[in-house]
Parts: structure tokens; C-alpha cells; sequence
């Protein structure tokens, strides 16, 4: 497992890419005769995967960060892996440690359009084999592929992405391990559910059913950096309803990635189903869109990126087989909105979790702070001492809170947006505001106190460790609420703070647009699969909820069979005698 491989051009010449790759025969249509299938199946109980607590001086503890070690104590090279075999480009990138920037975790090989070509056309020849394995097949390696994740690999999935995308222990253990096994198991369960939906009724003589057939294409899966959970299940969740998938991982996450993308081949996904394909993002993107066989985008990103890529599959419509599903979830400027009924503890801790765990580094991390004037005080004061008092540096100090932001570019953008807030006459920098770059890529957990509610850095994405604050008058609730829902163009996560029952019913009402995920008196992150399916809509995303059934539907094409039992003996109805 984790097949980590030396520089061999008899790889690339073994799967014939030093040409441009002849196109296979391929059908869609006939795929044989099906299996029988000889028993309806009951799954297993599906349960979330339990979290560990990873107690200083524990064996788990000791587990894990030897597994740190382990797997930072050298170079990786990660290869493209197409059609099952291993292939080299000589187009070789790097992946660094984003709180040790000297150390190389890992190359890698970038894709080029050759890879690309060969990578879709082997996709497409694939699928037939693979659409018609029975789900219970395809449920049975998704299973596997959760129970290697959570038993056997688990340390070495989470040390991938602690040291590749500066994650502490708990960030790591709630992404790597207990959200990818639950993407993985609660898929499955949500597939059965999806075949079972069935047609209530049969008229006399007559026997309705539905089947649940893939995407006729293949489909573009284009993971980030920051969740590894979300690039499995970016993969995992069409694959398991019969698609063929190419698979772009985040240049910075491509450690990560390719530890979970060998977990799921071990456990059994054919050659062909999933490519893995690192490569160059506009480029790769360009080449997929103008395929006409493209079928679906599953994204998670940038709201530029995915308004980008909307744009370009909608030039090249008339190239396509069908209408492409485009499913994406992409930026927040998330709120926490403090009632003055609200417990101030439970705010202000709340409110730190929200906007500095894993450096401020997630979509539904809380960007904007609404607090009333009655509370303000005592409210600061315990929220900059908290914030001052976190604890930030390296991920082998398992004491550390918070670690590094992802690279030089994220560093640079939220640092820049830290000094605009230092030059604004209506900004205060209250917590914070110190950086340095000099190891890694390191921002103290900035508080900005502004005097306008419309200011730059409370409408914009930063996708950092920087939460601005708006006092309002405690009079103006009411008026704060449609400032929150006018600011900004995005509606991912919001929560609000209240012990007055009657606040929160109002704000939730109010506020029903401006979250897909929104939360009474708990922070605006942390959304667990099979509880509180995720995402949102407005810029955020088109919310098709990922730890739902809800996402699945998006990857399968359903069928109505009517089957006829009585045969009929003319052509007339009653009332044309």
C-alpha cells in the first residue's frame, strides 16, 4: 500500500504515452449479461465513525505522530495513475510542508495532454464493466476501502494531511479519518436508499420500476486542498453509482490524495474507474470541457474558479452528449449574530473555534462577528484573551491549536488583507495582526474591530485566520439581520447566539436565505455526515448536499420500465365505440 516508486521512463513506454493513445472500442450499451442476482441484500449498520481523543501520553497519540514521523522523513514521489498502471511526464512538481517550507513532502507527476487523453479514454472504456457490476458490489468496495481507512491506514491518511496541509491532530482525525469514513459508509447507505425508491402503484396487469442508471460520460472531480474527506468523496460518490471518474487533486493536497485514492484501490475499484491525474488546473480543465463525452463537474473551490468553469462547459454545450451535471461548493463570508440574550461564554468559544481552527482555512469558517453594545465589553475582553492566549506552530506539537496557512499565495492574500485593515480609518486591529513567513507560513489569529458593517473585510472571502467584529446597537437586532443578508453574495453557514427562543426563531426566519447550514447557539463549522448534510447557495455553491441523498440523485440518470403482463387485443378504447 502507498506504493511510493523511483523515476522509470519503462512505466510511461508500459502504457504506451510516449504517442498520442489510440482510441479504444468501447460500448455503453453492451455490457453482457448482467450477474443474477440471487438475494436482496441488507447492508450493515451504518454508523458515524467514532472520534478518538488522542490524550497526551495515549497510545493512539504515540500511534499517530510516529506515523508522522515516519512519513516525513523522506521525499515521496507520487505518480499519475491511469488505467491502473503508474505513470511518469517528466513534468515533476512538489508538494511542501506549509509549516516547514524547506522540507519537500513529496513530487509529483504533473499531467499533460496526453495523460489527459489517455486518462479520459480509459475512463469511458471502463464504465460498461463497471455500471454493470451490481450495487452490491460496488457498495461492498466502498465499504472496505472506509474499514482499511478507519483501521489500518488511519494514522497514515491523517499524517499525510497534518504535515501537507498544516493540520493539528483533532482537524486531521475530523477530516482524514471520522468525515472520509463517513462520506464513504453513509454513501452507500444513501445508494440503497436511492434503488428502493420505487413506484407506489401498479395498475392491473401491469408492473412499474425505476433503475438507477450512471451519467452516460464520465465525470471531472476536482478536489481542494483543505478538507481530505471532501477529495474522497469528490471521487468516491459518483464512482459508487456506476460513473468513471477523473480525479484532480489540489497541488497541495496531492500527498493526502493519493493515500486515500490507493486505500479505495486496494479495496477494490477496478483500473479505469478512478484516474488520478495531478496536473496543471486550467489547462486540464480546458481539455476535459471540450470532450463531448464530459458528464458531470463535482467541485469544491474558489467562487471564481467554479463561475470560470460554469461559463466554459456552457460555451462548449453543443459539443456534448448530454447536459453536464455541475455540482459545486465553493466560498462562504460566514456570521455568528450575538443576541443579548445570548451565553457569553458559549459565544465567545464558539465564535474563536469558528474562526481560527485549522487557521480560519474552512469554507464554512465564521469570516464576520455581529455583537450587541450591551454585551460588547465584557464580549471583547474574553474574546481577545482567548484569542491571544492560542497556542500556534508546528503540527509535531500535538499542544499546538493552530498551525500554518497553506502556501505563499494564501499567506499573501490574507496578510494583505491584515494590512488594509491597519491603513482603514474604520478598522481596528484589536487581537493578533502579526505574521511571519520565514519557516512557514505562519498569521496569529487576527481580530478586526470595524465601525463600518460594510467594510472590505467583512464582504469579502479572505479564507484565513481573520474575524472582524461589528458592535451594533442592541435596539437595531432587527435592522443587523439585513445587514448580514445584504453584504455579502454568499450563503453558506450562519448561526446565531440566543437564549430568547423568540430572537432565534426570528433571526433563523429573517436570516433563511443567507445559510444552507445554520446553527442556534453552536459555531457555523463542523457539519457531520448523515447529521447535518452540507452546503449552500446564493455564490456559495448550488447546494446539492454532500452527506445526503441529495448528492447521489446528482450522479445517477433514472429509467421508468413499464412492463405489460396482458396483451391486448385491438387498438380502440371504449369510447370510440
Amino acid at each position: 500500500m502507498f506504493r511510493l516508486t523511483h523515476t522509470s521512463a519503462a512505466v510511461a513506454a508500459r502504457v504506451g504515452l510516449g504517442a498520442r493513445t489510440p482510441t479504444p472500442e468501447r460500448s455503453y450499451s453492451d455490457s453482457g449479461i448482467r450477474v443474477p442476482q440471487l438475494a436482496t441484500f441488507r447492508l450493515p449498520e451504518i454508523k458515524n465513525e467514532p472520534t478518538r481523543d488522542y490524550v497526551p501520553g495515549s497510545a493512539e497519540q504515540e500511534q499517530l505522530m510516529a506515523a508522522v514521523e515516519e512519513l516525513g522523513s523522506k521525499t515521496h514521489h507520487i505518480p499519475l495513475v491511469i488505467n491502473g498502471k503508474e505513470v511518469r511526464t517528466g513534468d515533476v512538481q512538489k508538494q511542501v510542508n506549509p509549516g516547514n517550507k524547506s522540507q519537500v513532502l513529496c513530487t509529483y507527476e504533473n499531467a499533460g495532454p496526453k495523460e489527459v487523453d489517455a486518462a479520459i479514454e480509459g475512463a469511458l472504456a471502463a464504465k460498461s464493466k463497471w455500471e454493470a457490476m451490481p450495487i452490491y458490489d460496488r457498495q461492498a468496495i466502498f465499504l472496505r476501502a472506509a474499514d482499511l481507512l478507519a483501521t489500518k491506514y488511519r494514522y497514515k491518511l491523517m499524517a499525510a494531511s497534518m504535515l501537507g496541509q498544516g493540520k493539528n491532530i483533532w482537524q486531521a482525525e475530523i477530516d482524514a479519518a471520522t468525515e472520509a469514513v463517513d462520506f464513504l459508509r453513509f454513501n452507500v447507505k444513501y445508494s440503497a436508499e436511492i434503488y428502493a425508491q420505487q413506484p407506489p402503484l401498479n395498475a392491473p396487469g401491469i408492473w412499474n420500476r425505476v433503475e438507477y442508471r450512471p451519467l452516460e460520460g464520465f465525470v471531472y472531480a476536482v478536489s481542494p486542498f483543505n478538507f481530505t474527506a471532501i477529495g474522497v468523496n469528490l471521487a468516491a460518490a459518483p464512482a459508487l453509482m456506476g460513473n468513471t471518474v477523473l480525479w484532480k487533486p489540489s497541488n497541495s493536497a496531492v500527498l493526502s490524495n493519493y493515500v486515500a485514492y490507493d486505500i479505495m484501490r486496494e479495496a477494490g475499484v477496478p483500473d479505469g474507474v478512478m484516474q488520478f491525474v495531478p496536473g496543471d488546473a486550467a489547462a486540464m480543465t480546458k481539455q476535459v470541457f471540450e470532450h463531448p463525452e464530459f458528464a458531470s463537474l463535482h467541485f469544491t473551490g474558489s467562487t471564481h474558479v467554479f463561475k470560470n468553469m460554469w461559463k466554459q462547459i456552457a460555451e462548449n454545450i453543443d459539443r456534448y452528449k448530454s447536459y453536464p451535471r455541475i455540482v459545486g461548493e465553493t466560498g462562504g463570508k460566514n456570521y455568528h449574530l450575538v443576541h443579548s440574550s445570548a451565553n457569553m461564554d458559549n459565544a465567545v468559544n464558539g465564535t474563536i473555534r469558528g474562526a481560527f481552527e485549522f487557521q480560519g482555512q474552512k469554507c464554512s469558517a465564521c469570516s464576520r462577528l455581529y455583537v450587541p453594545k450591551s454585551m460588547w465589553s465584557e464580549f471583547r475582553e474574553k474574546l481577545v484573551a482567548g484569542t491571544e492566549s492560542i497556542k500556534m506552530g508546528p503540527i509535531t506539537d500535538p499542544t499546538n491549536f493552530m498551525g500554518p496557512v497553506i502556501n505563499q499565495a494564501a499567506y499573501d492574500k490574507i496578510t494583505g488583507y491584515i494590512e488594509v485593515a491597519r491603513s482603514s480609518s474604520d478598522c481596528e486591529i484589536i487581537a493578533g495582526g502579526k505574521y511571519s513567513d520565514k519557516d512557514g507560513y505562519y498569521i496569529r489569529p487576527t481580530i478586526v474591530l470595524t465601525s463600518d458593517p460594510y467594510c472590505k473585510l467583512m464582504k469579502e472571502e479572505i479564507f484565513g485566520p481573520v474575524l472582524t467584529v461589528y458592535v451594533y446597537d442592541d435596539a437595531e437586532f432587527d435592522s443587523i439581520i439585513n445587514t448580514i443578508s445584504e453584504t455579502t453574495p454568499y450563503g453558506l453557514t450562519g448561526a446565531v447566539f440566543a437564549e430568547d427562543r423568540m430572537a432565534a426563531v426570528h433571526a433563523s426566519t429573517r436570516l433563511l436565505h443567507t445559510a444552507g447550514n445554520f446553527y442556534i447557539n453552536d459555531k457555523c463549522t463542523g457539519a457531520v455526515v448523515g447529521q447535518q448534510p452540507f452546503g449552500g447557495s446564493r455564490a456559495s455553491g448550488t447546494n446539492d448536499k454532500p452527506g445526503s441523498p441529495s448528492l447521489l440523485q446528482r450522479f445517477v440518470l433514472p429509467r421508468s420500465i413499464k412492463e405489460n403482463m396482458i396483451p391486448i387485443s385491438g387498438y380502440t378504447y371504449p369510447s370510440n365505440q
